[in-house]
């Protein structure tokens, strides 16, 4: 199983956000930078666990969409056993 980690707390754009998901998820170039194209990825992805660190973090730094990225993180990891969310 693949580990993944993506620490909220250094995260305080959209564009930073998907800049950091794409590298840390290994996402391809065409990655749509959106939570529709996050979702379609994380509910495809191989067996990996993603640990979240400080998600309040994410509501903080970018409110609603913060918000909306951690209701897409929940829902694939439920649409995908493979992918499992950790949150810290």
């Amino acid at each position: 199983m693949k580990e993944l980690l993506l620490d909220a707390e250094t995260l305080y754009t959209r564009e930073h956000l998907h800049d950091v998901l794409t590298k840390v998820c290994g996402f391809p170039a065409d990655y749509g930078r959106n939570l529709d194209a996050l979702y379609d990825l994380l509910t495809a992805y191989p067996a990996a666990r993603l640990t979240l660190r400080h998600p309040e973090m994410l509501v903080a730094h970018l409110g609603n969409y913060g918000e909306l990225v951690l209701r897409v993180l929940a829902d694939a990891a439920a649409e995908n056993p493979a992918f499992t969310l950790n949150v810290q």
